[in-house]
């Protein structure tokens, strides 16, 4: 476990403070008395650069992006759309954050591989984005490294916490309301506590770690092995069974295999715990 250094001087801000990370951020920060701005909209609007000189810090600090368009399905239908807000306006952001000596902390995604693999994808892998959301995922995270600030760009993956709309919840409350459930059993990852990814990520700044990691829960399933979990733990009798990625199409393509390997993150912070412990903490709050 990294050392609870003090994070480097000057203001926090998190962006997209309303959003399922940016709330675990905010928790976290307020757990232990760290000072920090909120910033969301309107006030804050991360594509209009005018709402930025009265709200981001004029010199150094740490700025913790959580904003993101994360509709993958919509993404396909406007990518213009995602390009700006997870492409262009974090270049934008970057720029100004190198500009002020700042540390830029943002997030990408399992998204940016192509799913093809059959082992843990190492933080230098190719990228190979399939869709539209993971094209504009990379154009961010291409942008942020040609800003040439100091940056922590972390890679996570099947995000889900007590709050907001994530597979965890939904499936929570569909199985404890229905009798039987086809959920998708031919797509791998790692489902991602957003608390644990803040804290996780806190750990990463306080080490003074910079560059690119990949922090997700450990181990790995399939949506169909996540929610068979999830029923257990709710004491559902719902009948739970597996079905193919063909059986449900969506406009986007999902990765078959999109497992992130954690092998520089865990050599920093610590052995991550499993995602059955971790959703099994949510689920006992909900």
């Amino acid at each position: 476990m990294a050392e609870a250094t003090p994070l480097p001087p000057g203001p926090v801000v998190v962006i997209g403070a309303s959003g399922m990370l940016g709330h675990a951020w905010c928790q976290l920060l307020t757990h232990q008395s760290i000072a920090f701005t909120a910033l969301d909209l309107p006030d804050f609007d991360l594509l209009a650069e005018s709402t930025w000189q009265a709200n981001l810090p004029e010199s150094r600090g740490v700025l913790i992006n959580c904003a993101a368009y994360t509709d993958v399905d919509g993404a396909e239908a406007d990518e213009p759309a995602a390009n700006e807000l997870n492409g262009h306006a974090v270049g934008r952001l970057a720029r100004w954050c190198a500009r002020r000596n700042t540390l830029l902390v943002h997030y990408s995604t399992d998204y940016v591989f192509n799913g093809a693999a059959d082992h843990p994808y190492p933080i230098d892998a190719p990228t190979a984005p399939m869709g539209a959301y993971g094209r504009s995922k990379l154009m961010g995270e291409q942008q942020l490294v040609e800003a040439g600030g100091t940056h922590l760009l972390i890679r996570t993956s099947w995000l889900y916490a007590p709050w907001g709309k994530n597979f965890v919840r939904t499936m929570h409350e569909l199985s404890c309301q229905r009798d039987e459930l086809k959920v998708v059993d031919d797509q791998t990852g790692r489902p991602t506590s957003a608390e644990h990814l803040a804290a996780g990520s806190l750990d990463l700044i306080r080490a003074g770690k910079t560059g690119v990691y990949h922090l997700t829960d450990g181990g790995q399933c399939t949506w169909y092995e996540l929610t068979c979990h999830i029923a257990q733990l709710n004491g559902s009798t719902c009948n739970v069974s597996p079905c193919t990625t063909a059986d449900f199409p969506r406009p986007a393509p999902r990765p078959t295999y999109s497992v992130l390997d954690l092998s520089r993150t865990e050599a920093v912070i610590g052995a991550i715990p499993g995602w059955q412990e971790r959703v099994a903490e949510v689920i006992g709050r909900l």
